[in-house]
C-alpha cells in the first residue's frame, strides 16, 4: 500500500436462488449505510455503495427486473426469479451501486463498520451520502 491508500479485496454476492451473481472490488474491512427509508426499513438493505467501476455483474442479467418509485431516478434491481434486490443504483449516487451487505459472501469480510443514515428525510441529509461512489 502506498501513502493512505487502502487495499481492495474482490468480494462475491448475489441472490437467494444464485441466478444474479457479482463482484465487487471494497476493502476487507467494510463502511456500510443503514437506512431508514420506507423501502429500506421493509427490505433490511444495508449499504455498500461503491463506484460503478468497482461492480461487475457476472449473471443473472437476464432475470434481473427494475423498481422505481419517487422520483424515478433510483433503479431498484431485484432478481425476477426469488425476489432478492442485492444491489440497485443509488438516486443518492447515480455513478455507482449500493450492494445489499446481506448478499454478499461472508468470507471476504474481515469487519464492518455502521453508520445510521436518516432516508426518513433523505432531503435533508442526503449531501452525507456524496462521493461514496468515487474512485
Amino acid at each position: 500500500m502506498m501513502g493512505n491508500a487502502v487495499e481492495l479485496v474482490t468480494h462475491l454476492g448475489g441472490c437467494h436462488c444464485a441466478r444474479v451473481r457479482f463482484e465487487v472490488r471494497a476493502p476487507a474491512r467494510l463502511r456500510v449505510q443503514r437506512c431508514n427509508c420506507s423501502i429500506c426499513a421493509m427490505t433490511g438493505f444495508e449499504h455498500l455503495i461503491v463506484p460503478a467501476a468497482r461492480f461487475t455483474l457476472l449473471s443473472g442479467s437476464d432475470v434481473l427486473r427494475t423498481y422505481r418509485f419517487g422520483t424515478g431516478t433510483a433503479q431498484h434491481h431485484f432478481c425476477g426469479v426469488c425476489g432478492i434486490k442485492s444491489f440497485y443504483v443509488p438516486r443518492s449516487n447515480p455513478d455507482g451501486y449500493s450492494v445489499n451487505l446481506r448478499c454478499l459472501d461472508p468470507a471476504t469480510i474481515s469487519a464492518v463498520d455502521y453508520e445510521d443514515f436518516d432516508g426518513r428525510n433523505w432531503e435533508k441529509h442526503a449531501h452525507t451520502l456524496a462521493g461514496l461512489s468515487s474512485a
